[in-house]
């Protein structure tokens, strides 16, 4: 589904080069939960970047199903982003003038499909997303309305709207407590399940290993483990 080869990301700062991510190859599996554990400035959200086609690599390459993505034009990459990946922040990137449910509708109106299939519009689809991540009476609020736990729930059905074949999350609970962070989990593990998607978490929880058919360690912009 995703393989990278050999992804090298270098920032400077100052007159230091810093190695975020330092000569990382891994794959990712089709419909496998996939979790990225390490320290704080190991380089885990940096990779995560560079395998959904976020942030471009100093070197390296990034395959979905066989085809290099940053081979692709900004215009194509972004386009890939929307249909077949869907993306879970730590900080939700809500619009705050919209409500939940137009947050949710949002990128299938970028996709300029005003059916998603045969059945349901972009709104009804969106209704059905909010209600199945158990906000069904929260559609007309807007996010300064929602807790932090309804307003990843919100986060978790747009990035579902369009379908994505691949979840990527990074630090999807960093603002949770710990109850709200257990059921956001759980949620994910879910949709991972019905839905077929893979799933790439990054995170600092070495419980969510357990629940992972993969787990790949990062130390220092490396592959530990």
């Amino acid at each position: 589904m995703i393989r990278a080869e050999n992804l090298h990301k270098t920032y400077r700062n100052g007159r230091k080069d810093v190695r975020a991510v330092d000569g990382v190859s891994i794959e990712i599996k089709k419909a496998k939960a996939t979790a990225i554990i390490g320290p704080s400035g190991a380089g885990k959200s940096t990779l995560l970047h560079l395998l959904g086609g976020l942030d471009k690599p100093t070197s390296g390459r990034v395959f979905v199903d066989g085809k290099d993505i940053y081979g692709l034009s900004d215009k194509e990459r972004a386009g890939l982003r929307n249909v077949r990946i869907g993306f879970v922040f730590q900080f939700y990137h809500l619009l705050p003038e919209f409500t939940a449910l137009e947050n949710v509708m949002l990128p299938a109106l970028i996709r300029s499909r005003s059916i998603l299939n045969t059945q349901y519009s972009i709104r009804d689809m969106a209704g059905e997303l909010l209600q199945s991540v158990g906000l069904k009476g929260r559609a007309s609020h807007r996010p300064g309305e929602l807790s932090g736990g309804e307003s990843q729930r919100v986060a978790i059905a747009r990035a579902l709207i369009n379908e994505p074949e691949i979840l990527l999350c990074d630090e999807p609970t960093g603002n949770l407590d710990s109850k709200n962070s257990e059921s956001i989990y759980e949620l994910l593990f879910q949709v991972k399940a019905e839905s077929g998607t893979a799933l790439v978490i990054v995170t600092h929880d070495d419980a969510v290993s357990k629940k992972s058919d993969h787990v790949i360690r990062i130390k220092d912009g490396r592959v530990v483990q």
